[in-house]
């Protein structure tokens, strides 16, 4: 049923009211009653019996809204009553309630709805192998290294060639104890375009030689690399 959403006719009230960025001591009474009329001739189309209390605030908003239209005789501006200030008077009352509802059940539950346990799993030595890595990552690696690598171009020209044969063994004496290096680590951004594809292809030729193993633990995850050898 469509308003077991709303605990009651102020709740729907203050939805609206809320909905409509109102404040709530100044009221559209008229914008406000007809969207409520909207609201309960809806449950009404689907033929579903309505709530009494939602019935007799119709009619409070109906009175009141009339009130409004009626011309106002003139009294003292102490005596002038607002019709809307009673129903304003217990939306905020609700709207009191309602927040410290809240924030009681914001409150921790531990030892009121759950009890805290524990449980230890015994140490058992794991030796999960690692999954290989798809040659789609390491492109995607490569041109993320490219990009920091263009950062550092420049037009000097240098007669110096870079060696791929020197390069492998330069990355083989990078990997020592065993230990895992990330992949972007081995490449010198300075050196340009040139060092970063010169450094990429000695990893894949130490890769073919089964000379370092490349590592993915996770899905997009960092690339690392470790020797074959120290293994």
């Amino acid at each position: 049923m469509f308003l077991e959403a709303f605990e009651g006719p102020l709740d729907l009230l203050l939805y609206l009211i809320r909905r409509q960025n109102m404040d709530i001591l100044d009221i559209d009474v008229s914008d406000i009653t007809r969207q409520y009329m909207e609201y309960i001739g809806a449950v009404e189309a689907m033929r579903f019996d309505l709530a009494a209390e939602y019935l007799v605030m119709a009619a409070t908003l109906a009175e009141i809204k009339s009130r409004m239209l009626l011309p106002r005789q003139e009294y003292d501006e102490d005596e002038e009553v607002d019709p809307r200030a009673e129903l304003i008077r217990r939306l905020q009352q609700y709207e009191r309630f309602k927040q410290a509802a809240e924030d009681v059940d914001a409150l921790p539950r531990m030892e009121r709805d759950t009890l805290p346990v524990s449980a230890a799993l015994p140490q058992l030595a794991s030796n999960q192998p690692h999954p290989d890595v798809d040659m789609r990552d390491m492109l995607l690696a490569l041109q993320g290294v490219l990009k920091r690598a263009d950062l550092f171009t420049s037009h000097h020209v240098e007669k110096e060639r870079l060696s791929t044969r020197e390069r492998m063994s330069a990355i083989l004496a990078a990997l020592q104890d065993d230990q895992f290096v990330a992949f972007q680590s081995l490449f010198t951004l300075e050196e340009g375009r040139l060092g970063v594809v010169v450094t990429f292809i000695a990893t894949l030729e130490l890769v073919k030689e089964q000379l370092i193993e490349l590592v993915q633990t996770d899905v997009m995850g960092s690339i690392h690399v470790r020797a074959r050898a120290a293994r």
